[in-house]
Protein backbone atom coordinates (compact mmCIF):
# COMPACT_ATOMS: atom_id res chain seq x y z
CA UNK A 1 0.00 0.00 0.00
CA UNK A 2 1.47 3.34 -1.07
CA UNK A 3 1.28 6.57 0.93
CA UNK A 4 -1.75 7.90 -1.01
CA UNK A 5 -3.71 4.69 -0.40
CA UNK A 6 -2.73 4.85 3.29
CA UNK A 7 -3.99 8.42 3.51
CA UNK A 8 -7.32 7.52 1.92
CA UNK A 9 -7.56 4.46 4.16
CA UNK A 10 -7.22 6.66 7.27
CA UNK A 11 -10.13 8.75 5.94
CA UNK A 12 -12.25 5.63 5.39
CA UNK A 13 -11.83 5.36 1.60
CA UNK A 14 -10.91 2.16 -0.29
CA UNK A 15 -7.75 1.85 -2.36
CA UNK A 16 -7.57 3.85 -5.58
CA UNK A 17 -7.45 0.64 -7.60
CA UNK A 18 -10.95 -0.18 -6.36
CA UNK A 19 -12.43 3.09 -7.67
CA UNK A 20 -15.31 2.54 -10.09
CA UNK A 21 -14.29 4.66 -13.04
CA UNK A 22 -17.67 4.51 -14.75
CA UNK A 23 -19.49 5.85 -11.69
CA UNK A 24 -16.73 8.39 -11.20
CA UNK A 25 -17.25 9.56 -14.79
CA UNK A 26 -21.01 9.88 -14.20
CA UNK A 27 -20.32 11.99 -11.13
CA UNK A 28 -17.93 14.12 -13.17
CA UNK A 29 -20.62 14.57 -15.83
CA UNK A 30 -23.10 15.63 -13.15
CA UNK A 31 -20.53 18.11 -11.85
CA UNK A 32 -20.08 19.59 -15.34
CA UNK A 33 -23.86 19.73 -15.79
CA UNK A 34 -24.26 21.51 -12.46
CA UNK A 35 -21.60 24.10 -13.38
CA UNK A 36 -23.19 24.65 -16.81
CA UNK A 37 -26.61 25.07 -15.19
CA UNK A 38 -25.13 27.55 -12.73
CA UNK A 39 -23.72 29.65 -15.57
CA UNK A 40 -26.95 29.46 -17.59
CA UNK A 41 -29.19 30.38 -14.64
CA UNK A 42 -26.90 33.25 -13.70
CA UNK A 43 -27.03 34.66 -17.24
CA UNK A 44 -30.71 34.10 -18.02
CA UNK A 45 -32.64 34.30 -14.77
CA UNK A 46 -30.15 36.33 -12.74
CA UNK A 47 -30.90 39.70 -14.41
CA UNK A 48 -34.62 39.24 -13.76
CA UNK A 49 -33.94 38.54 -10.10
CA UNK A 50 -31.72 41.63 -9.95
CA UNK A 51 -34.51 43.75 -11.44
CA UNK A 52 -36.99 42.38 -8.89
CA UNK A 53 -34.65 43.06 -5.99
CA UNK A 54 -33.82 46.50 -7.35
CA UNK A 55 -37.36 47.66 -8.05
CA UNK A 56 -38.11 51.22 -9.05
CA UNK A 57 -37.84 52.88 -5.64
CA UNK A 58 -34.83 51.35 -3.87
CA UNK A 59 -32.23 53.77 -5.17
CA UNK A 60 -29.08 52.75 -7.01
CA UNK A 61 -28.23 49.09 -7.37
CA UNK A 62 -25.99 47.80 -4.63
CA UNK A 63 -23.51 44.90 -4.53
CA UNK A 64 -26.21 42.49 -3.34
CA UNK A 65 -28.38 43.23 -6.35
CA UNK A 66 -25.48 43.03 -8.77
CA UNK A 67 -24.45 39.60 -7.46
CA UNK A 68 -27.97 38.16 -7.42
CA UNK A 69 -27.42 36.30 -10.69
CA UNK A 70 -24.21 34.62 -9.56
CA UNK A 71 -25.76 33.63 -6.22
CA UNK A 72 -28.83 32.17 -7.93
CA UNK A 73 -26.60 30.19 -10.29
CA UNK A 74 -24.59 28.67 -7.43
CA UNK A 75 -27.80 27.82 -5.57
CA UNK A 76 -29.01 25.91 -8.64
CA UNK A 77 -25.70 24.03 -8.82
CA UNK A 78 -25.85 23.14 -5.12
CA UNK A 79 -29.39 21.83 -5.52
CA UNK A 80 -28.34 19.56 -8.38
CA UNK A 81 -25.27 18.23 -6.59
CA UNK A 82 -27.08 17.86 -3.27
CA UNK A 83 -30.01 15.96 -4.76
CA UNK A 84 -27.69 13.74 -6.79
CA UNK A 85 -25.65 12.87 -3.72
CA UNK A 86 -28.74 12.12 -1.63
CA UNK A 87 -30.74 10.07 -4.14
CA UNK A 88 -28.08 7.53 -5.21
CA UNK A 89 -25.69 5.31 -3.19
CA UNK A 90 -22.50 6.56 -4.81
CA UNK A 91 -19.10 4.90 -4.58
CA UNK A 92 -16.91 6.77 -2.04
CA UNK A 93 -14.72 8.41 -4.71
CA UNK A 94 -17.67 9.56 -6.83
CA UNK A 95 -19.36 10.90 -3.68
CA UNK A 96 -16.09 12.63 -2.75
CA UNK A 97 -16.05 14.40 -6.12
CA UNK A 98 -19.65 15.62 -5.64
CA UNK A 99 -18.94 16.70 -2.08
CA UNK A 100 -15.86 18.68 -3.14
CA UNK A 101 -17.91 20.47 -5.80
CA UNK A 102 -20.58 21.11 -3.17
CA UNK A 103 -17.91 22.61 -0.86
CA UNK A 104 -16.64 24.89 -3.64
CA UNK A 105 -20.21 25.99 -4.40
CA UNK A 106 -20.91 26.80 -0.75
CA UNK A 107 -17.66 28.81 -0.52
CA UNK A 108 -18.46 30.76 -3.70
CA UNK A 109 -22.02 31.44 -2.54
CA UNK A 110 -20.74 32.59 0.86
CA UNK A 111 -18.29 34.99 -0.79
CA UNK A 112 -20.96 36.56 -3.00
CA UNK A 113 -23.36 36.87 -0.08
CA UNK A 114 -20.84 38.50 2.25
CA UNK A 115 -19.76 41.01 -0.39
CA UNK A 116 -23.39 41.68 -1.19
CA UNK A 117 -24.30 42.56 2.39
CA UNK A 118 -21.37 44.94 2.64
CA UNK A 119 -18.69 43.07 4.61
CA UNK A 120 -15.94 43.81 2.09
CA UNK A 121 -13.61 41.61 0.06
CA UNK A 122 -11.33 40.64 2.96
CA UNK A 123 -14.13 39.44 5.22
CA UNK A 124 -15.81 37.73 2.25
CA UNK A 125 -12.65 35.79 1.40
CA UNK A 126 -12.20 34.79 5.04
CA UNK A 127 -15.80 33.62 5.25
CA UNK A 128 -15.47 31.68 1.99
CA UNK A 129 -12.28 30.03 3.26
CA UNK A 130 -13.94 28.97 6.51
CA UNK A 131 -16.93 27.59 4.59
CA UNK A 132 -14.61 25.70 2.23
CA UNK A 133 -12.59 24.17 5.09
CA UNK A 134 -15.72 23.11 6.98
CA UNK A 135 -17.42 21.58 3.94
CA UNK A 136 -14.27 19.80 2.75
CA UNK A 137 -13.67 18.44 6.25
CA UNK A 138 -17.23 17.17 6.20
CA UNK A 139 -16.63 15.61 2.77
CA UNK A 140 -13.62 13.61 3.90
CA UNK A 141 -15.10 12.76 7.28
CA UNK A 142 -12.76 14.94 9.30
CA UNK A 143 -15.24 17.51 10.62
CA UNK A 144 -15.42 15.94 14.07
CA UNK A 145 -11.62 15.76 14.23
CA UNK A 146 -11.39 19.45 13.26
CA UNK A 147 -13.87 20.38 15.98
CA UNK A 148 -11.93 18.41 18.56
CA UNK A 149 -8.66 20.11 17.61
CA UNK A 150 -10.21 23.58 17.83
CA UNK A 151 -11.89 22.79 21.11
CA UNK A 152 -8.60 21.60 22.59
CA UNK A 153 -7.15 25.14 22.53
CA UNK A 154 -9.05 26.88 25.32
CA UNK A 155 -9.68 27.36 29.00
CA UNK A 156 -12.52 26.94 31.45
CA UNK A 157 -14.15 29.43 33.85
CA UNK A 158 -16.53 27.70 36.18
CA UNK A 159 -18.93 25.63 34.14
CA UNK A 160 -18.12 27.45 30.92
CA UNK A 161 -15.43 26.29 28.48
CA UNK A 162 -13.94 28.81 26.03
CA UNK A 163 -11.83 27.69 23.09
CA UNK A 164 -11.05 28.43 19.47
CA UNK A 165 -14.16 26.46 18.57
CA UNK A 166 -16.23 28.88 20.66
CA UNK A 167 -14.73 31.85 18.82
CA UNK A 168 -15.32 30.24 15.43
CA UNK A 169 -18.91 29.37 16.33
CA UNK A 170 -19.49 32.94 17.55
CA UNK A 171 -18.06 34.51 14.40
CA UNK A 172 -19.88 32.15 12.06
CA UNK A 173 -23.17 32.70 13.90
CA UNK A 174 -22.79 36.48 13.82
CA UNK A 175 -21.92 36.51 10.12
CA UNK A 176 -24.78 34.19 9.18
CA UNK A 177 -27.33 36.13 11.23
CA UNK A 178 -26.04 39.47 9.90
CA UNK A 179 -26.36 38.18 6.34
CA UNK A 180 -29.86 36.82 6.95
CA UNK A 181 -30.94 40.10 8.55
CA UNK A 182 -29.70 42.12 5.58
CA UNK A 183 -31.39 39.77 3.11
CA UNK A 184 -34.66 39.67 5.03
CA UNK A 185 -34.68 43.45 5.39
CA UNK A 186 -34.01 43.91 1.69
CA UNK A 187 -36.72 41.48 0.55
CA UNK A 188 -39.22 42.86 3.08
CA UNK A 189 -38.53 46.44 1.99
CA UNK A 190 -39.02 45.47 -1.66
CA UNK A 191 -42.31 43.73 -0.82
CA UNK A 192 -43.65 46.61 1.27
CA UNK A 193 -42.73 49.27 -1.26
CA UNK A 194 -44.35 47.26 -4.02
CA UNK A 195 -47.65 47.11 -2.13
CA UNK A 196 -50.33 49.63 -3.10
CA UNK A 197 -52.39 49.17 0.06
CA UNK A 198 -50.22 51.54 2.10
CA UNK A 199 -49.29 55.17 1.59
CA UNK A 200 -45.58 56.19 1.71
CA UNK A 201 -45.71 57.04 5.43
CA UNK A 202 -47.29 53.72 6.38
CA UNK A 203 -44.75 51.86 4.28
CA UNK A 204 -41.88 53.66 5.98
CA UNK A 205 -43.33 52.96 9.43
CA UNK A 206 -43.79 49.26 8.63
CA UNK A 207 -40.22 49.11 7.30
CA UNK A 208 -38.74 50.63 10.48
CA UNK A 209 -40.77 48.45 12.85
CA UNK A 210 -40.09 45.31 10.80
CA UNK A 211 -36.36 46.05 10.72
CA UNK A 212 -36.29 46.41 14.51
CA UNK A 213 -38.25 43.17 14.96
CA UNK A 214 -35.92 41.30 12.59
CA UNK A 215 -32.83 42.47 14.49
CA UNK A 216 -34.38 41.54 17.86
CA UNK A 217 -35.41 38.12 16.55
CA UNK A 218 -31.92 37.53 15.14
CA UNK A 219 -30.39 38.48 18.51
CA UNK A 220 -32.45 35.94 20.43
CA UNK A 221 -31.89 33.26 17.79
CA UNK A 222 -28.15 33.83 18.07
CA UNK A 223 -28.33 33.63 21.86
CA UNK A 224 -30.17 30.33 21.58
CA UNK A 225 -27.76 28.90 18.99
CA UNK A 226 -24.70 29.80 21.06
CA UNK A 227 -26.32 28.45 24.22
CA UNK A 228 -25.85 31.65 26.22
CA UNK A 229 -27.91 31.90 29.39
CA UNK A 230 -29.82 35.20 29.43
CA UNK A 231 -29.58 35.31 33.23
CA UNK A 232 -25.90 36.11 32.75
CA UNK A 233 -26.93 39.56 31.58
CA UNK A 234 -28.85 40.31 34.77
CA UNK A 235 -25.74 41.74 36.40
CA UNK A 236 -25.30 44.24 33.58
CA UNK A 237 -28.94 45.25 33.23
CA UNK A 238 -28.63 48.03 35.82
CA UNK A 239 -25.52 49.47 34.17
CA UNK A 240 -27.18 49.23 30.75
CA UNK A 241 -30.22 51.09 32.07
CA UNK A 242 -28.02 53.87 33.45
CA UNK A 243 -26.14 54.07 30.14
CA UNK A 244 -29.39 54.47 28.25
CA UNK A 245 -30.72 56.95 30.81
CA UNK A 246 -27.65 59.21 30.73
CA UNK A 247 -25.53 58.58 27.67
CA UNK A 248 -28.10 57.41 25.15
CA UNK A 249 -31.13 59.41 26.16
CA UNK A 250 -30.88 61.64 23.06
CA UNK A 251 -30.53 58.62 20.80
CA UNK A 252 -33.49 56.83 22.36
CA UNK A 253 -35.48 60.06 22.33
CA UNK A 254 -34.80 60.55 18.62
CA UNK A 255 -35.77 56.93 17.93
CA UNK A 256 -39.08 57.26 19.75
CA UNK A 257 -39.73 60.68 18.18
CA UNK A 258 -39.15 59.21 14.72
CA UNK A 259 -41.67 56.43 15.36
CA UNK A 260 -44.21 58.97 16.65
CA UNK A 261 -43.70 61.15 13.56
CA UNK A 262 -44.39 58.17 11.33
CA UNK A 263 -47.43 57.09 13.35
CA UNK A 264 -49.21 60.45 13.53
CA UNK A 265 -48.14 61.31 9.93
CA UNK A 266 -47.57 64.94 10.80
CA UNK A 267 -44.41 64.88 8.65
CA UNK A 268 -44.14 62.60 5.65
CA UNK A 269 -41.51 62.04 2.96
CA UNK A 270 -42.13 64.61 0.25
CA UNK A 271 -43.58 67.26 2.59
CA UNK A 272 -42.24 70.81 2.32
CA UNK A 273 -41.33 72.05 5.80
CA UNK A 274 -39.57 74.97 7.45
CA UNK A 275 -37.70 74.41 10.74
CA UNK A 276 -35.69 77.37 11.96
CA UNK A 277 -33.41 78.38 9.08
CA UNK A 278 -33.96 75.12 7.20
CA UNK A 279 -36.50 75.10 4.39
CA UNK A 280 -36.93 72.24 1.92
CA UNK A 281 -38.67 68.98 1.29
CA UNK A 282 -38.40 65.86 3.42
CA UNK A 283 -36.25 63.27 1.69
CA UNK A 284 -36.55 60.50 4.28
CA UNK A 285 -37.29 59.94 7.95
CA UNK A 286 -34.51 57.94 9.57
CA UNK A 287 -34.06 56.36 12.97
CA UNK A 288 -32.11 59.36 14.29
CA UNK A 289 -32.88 62.30 12.02
CA UNK A 290 -35.04 63.62 9.21
CA UNK A 291 -33.30 64.44 5.93
CA UNK A 292 -34.44 67.78 4.48
CA UNK A 293 -33.12 68.82 1.06
CA UNK A 294 -33.09 72.56 0.40
CA UNK A 295 -33.44 74.32 -2.93
CA UNK A 296 -29.66 74.82 -2.94
CA UNK A 297 -29.19 71.04 -2.93
CA UNK A 298 -27.93 71.00 0.65
CA UNK A 299 -29.16 68.14 2.83
CA UNK A 300 -29.98 69.11 6.41
CA UNK A 301 -30.15 66.30 8.97
CA UNK A 302 -32.55 67.51 11.65
CA UNK A 303 -32.86 65.31 14.78
CA UNK A 304 -36.33 63.84 15.21
CA UNK A 305 -36.60 65.25 18.70
CA UNK A 306 -36.37 68.82 17.36
CA UNK A 307 -39.32 68.22 15.09
CA UNK A 308 -41.31 67.02 18.10
CA UNK A 309 -40.45 69.89 20.44
CA UNK A 310 -40.07 72.94 18.18
CA UNK A 311 -42.47 74.76 15.90
CA UNK A 312 -42.51 73.32 12.38
CA UNK A 313 -44.14 74.82 9.31
CA UNK A 314 -45.50 72.06 7.12
CA UNK A 315 -46.52 73.56 3.81
CA UNK A 316 -48.12 70.32 2.63
CA UNK A 317 -49.55 68.79 5.83
CA UNK A 318 -53.24 68.65 4.86
CA UNK A 319 -52.92 70.16 1.37
CA UNK A 320 -50.07 70.81 -1.01
CA UNK A 321 -51.69 74.04 -2.21
CA UNK A 322 -49.71 77.10 -1.04
CA UNK A 323 -50.44 80.81 -1.49
CA UNK A 324 -47.63 83.10 -2.62
CA UNK A 325 -47.72 86.90 -2.31
CA UNK A 326 -45.62 89.55 -4.06
CA UNK A 327 -45.62 93.34 -3.54
CA UNK A 328 -45.78 95.73 -6.51
CA UNK A 329 -45.92 99.55 -6.47
CA UNK A 330 -47.14 101.84 -9.29
CA UNK A 331 -47.04 105.61 -9.79
CA UNK A 332 -49.87 107.80 -8.52
CA UNK A 333 -50.89 108.91 -12.02
CA UNK A 334 -51.39 105.27 -13.13
CA UNK A 335 -54.73 103.81 -14.20
CA UNK A 336 -54.97 101.52 -11.15
CA UNK A 337 -57.66 99.26 -12.58
CA UNK A 338 -55.58 98.65 -15.70
CA UNK A 339 -52.48 97.97 -13.59
CA UNK A 340 -54.37 95.47 -11.43
CA UNK A 341 -55.74 93.73 -14.51
CA UNK A 342 -52.26 93.42 -16.02
CA UNK A 343 -50.82 92.04 -12.78
CA UNK A 344 -53.55 89.39 -12.57
CA UNK A 345 -52.98 88.43 -16.22
CA UNK A 346 -49.24 88.12 -15.60
CA UNK A 347 -49.84 85.77 -12.68
CA UNK A 348 -52.31 83.65 -14.68
CA UNK A 349 -49.82 83.21 -17.53
CA UNK A 350 -47.17 81.66 -15.24
CA UNK A 351 -47.16 77.87 -15.74
CA UNK A 352 -47.05 76.86 -12.08
CA UNK A 353 -49.83 79.21 -10.93
CA UNK A 354 -53.16 77.46 -10.34
CA UNK A 355 -56.23 78.74 -12.21
CA UNK A 356 -58.40 77.86 -9.21
CA UNK A 357 -58.20 79.63 -6.79
CA UNK A 358 -57.62 82.44 -9.27
CA UNK A 359 -54.92 85.07 -8.71
CA UNK A 360 -56.06 88.33 -7.10
CA UNK A 361 -54.60 91.81 -6.70
CA UNK A 362 -55.35 94.25 -3.86
CA UNK A 363 -54.27 97.75 -2.90
CA UNK A 364 -52.44 97.51 0.41
CA UNK A 365 -51.65 101.19 0.99
CA UNK A 366 -50.60 104.58 -0.32
CA UNK A 367 -46.83 104.84 -0.01
CA UNK A 368 -44.50 107.82 -0.14
CA UNK A 369 -43.96 107.51 -3.88
CA UNK A 370 -46.25 104.71 -5.09
CA UNK A 371 -49.60 103.03 -4.70
CA UNK A 372 -48.73 99.68 -3.10
CA UNK A 373 -50.37 96.49 -4.35
CA UNK A 374 -50.12 92.82 -3.40
CA UNK A 375 -50.59 90.05 -5.96
CA UNK A 376 -51.67 86.72 -4.47
CA UNK A 377 -51.67 83.43 -6.34
CA UNK A 378 -51.61 79.71 -5.52
CA UNK A 379 -49.24 76.88 -6.42
CA UNK A 380 -49.32 73.17 -5.69
CA UNK A 381 -45.62 72.30 -5.90
CA UNK A 382 -43.76 74.29 -3.22
CA UNK A 383 -40.88 71.81 -3.35
CA UNK A 384 -40.06 73.27 -6.80
CA UNK A 385 -39.19 76.58 -5.15
CA UNK A 386 -40.83 79.89 -4.23
CA UNK A 387 -38.24 82.39 -5.43
CA UNK A 388 -38.34 81.17 -9.04
CA UNK A 389 -42.11 81.50 -9.36
CA UNK A 390 -41.99 84.99 -7.82
CA UNK A 391 -39.28 85.98 -10.30
CA UNK A 392 -41.34 84.61 -13.19
CA UNK A 393 -44.42 86.63 -12.20
CA UNK A 394 -42.35 89.78 -11.57
CA UNK A 395 -40.80 89.53 -15.05
CA UNK A 396 -44.19 89.10 -16.69
CA UNK A 397 -45.54 92.14 -14.80
CA UNK A 398 -42.52 94.16 -15.91
CA UNK A 399 -43.10 93.25 -19.58
CA UNK A 400 -46.79 94.17 -19.40
CA UNK A 401 -46.08 97.44 -17.61
CA UNK A 402 -43.49 98.39 -20.23
CA UNK A 403 -45.93 97.64 -23.04
CA UNK A 404 -48.71 99.68 -21.36
CA UNK A 405 -46.48 102.58 -20.34
CA UNK A 406 -47.08 102.06 -16.62
CA UNK A 407 -44.32 103.46 -14.42
CA UNK A 408 -42.85 101.81 -11.35
CA UNK A 409 -41.68 104.99 -9.56
CA UNK A 410 -38.43 105.65 -7.81
CA UNK A 411 -38.57 106.81 -4.17
CA UNK A 412 -39.01 110.61 -4.00
CA UNK A 413 -37.62 112.78 -1.21
CA UNK A 414 -37.98 116.56 -0.56
CA UNK A 415 -34.84 118.19 0.93
CA UNK A 416 -35.27 121.44 2.88
CA UNK A 417 -32.08 123.40 3.77
CA UNK A 418 -32.65 125.81 6.68
CA UNK A 419 -29.18 127.39 6.87
CA UNK A 420 -25.99 127.12 4.90
CA UNK A 421 -22.79 126.38 6.85
CA UNK A 422 -20.36 129.35 7.09
CA UNK A 423 -17.63 127.57 5.13
CA UNK A 424 -20.05 126.76 2.34
CA UNK A 425 -21.20 130.43 2.21
CA UNK A 426 -17.62 131.72 1.90
CA UNK A 427 -16.83 129.21 -0.80
CA UNK A 428 -19.94 130.27 -2.73
CA UNK A 429 -18.99 133.98 -2.50
CA UNK A 430 -15.42 133.25 -3.64
CA UNK A 431 -16.67 131.29 -6.62
CA UNK A 432 -19.08 134.13 -7.53
CA UNK A 433 -16.27 136.74 -7.25
CA UNK A 434 -14.01 134.75 -9.59
CA UNK A 435 -16.73 134.43 -12.13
Amino acid sequence: MNELDALFARMGFPALAEAQLVELGVAGGLAVFALATSWLVGKRIGPRLADWLHGQDLGARGPLTERAGAMLGWIAALLIVGLAGALWPWHPYALLLLNLLFALGVAALARHLLIGVGLGDGAALAGAFVALVVMMSRAVGGLELLQERLDAFGFSIGDRHFSLLTVVNLLVTVVILFTLVRLATRVLRRTIRGSERFDPTQRLLIEKISAVLIVVAAFFVGIDILGIDLTAFAVFSGALGLAIGFGLQKTVGNLIAGIILLMDRSIKPGDVIAVGDSFGWVNKIGVRAVSVITREGKEHLIPNEILMTQEVENWSYSSRTVRVSIAVGVAYDTDLRLAQQLMIEAAKEAKRVLPDPAPVCWITGFGDSSVDHEVRFWITDPEAGIGNIKGDVFLRIWDKFQAAGIEIPYPQRDLHVRAMPETATKAAKATKAKS
